[in-house]
């Protein structure tokens, strides 16, 4: 006779993180050299749904096989993570071009539309002078080695 175990008394599988799953995590996005780009872990976790792009492909693929509960620290570097950092991605204009509504600080994020509205993009203010504005289109870590810190809460 065969002893069959009660079904009750079998471990339940272990769910890990797939590239159609949903997730709800907590994440921290820094530069290798300091200072959190961001960071969920003092806020409300963050949802996501693999493979939707909310979330960059090489950061997705850390996230591969993960079960939840636990937290781990990814190292990646510049290229590997957000690119290189293109210099073509870098455009002064006119002060005269851009709308006068916008508040622009050196250092602060800018929000753009594109000229038909359907897609937004942001630029870094790096200087302004009193013609012009140097904008950087580049992601804030592209070329830079990031840390890359998750705990996953929840997969469904």
């Amino acid at each position: 006779m065969i002893d069959i175990p009660n079904a009750d008394s079998l471990p339940a599988a272990v769910a890990t993180v797939r590239s159609d799953s949903f997730l709800t995590l907590h994440y921290r996005l820094s530069a290798d050299d300091g200072g959190d780009y961001v960071s969920t872990f003092d806020l409300s976790p963050a949802t996501l749904q693999m493979g939707s792009g909310q979330l960059a492909d090489s950061l997705e693929s850390c996230l591969l096989g993960l079960a939840a509960g636990k937290r781990h620290v990814f190292h990646l570097a510049g290229l590997d993570a957000f690119g290189s950092h293109n210099p073509r991605l870098v455009e002064r204009i006119a002060r005269s071009a851009l709308p006068p509504e916008i508040e622009l600080r050196v250092n602060s994020l800018i929000e753009f539309s594109s000229p038909n509205g359907s897609t937004s993009f942001a630029g870094f203010l790096r200087e302004l002078t009193d013609s012009g504005a140097l904008f950087d289109f580049n992601h804030p870590l592209a070329g830079k080695p990031i840390r890359f810190e998750v705990e996953i809460i929840a997969i469904m």
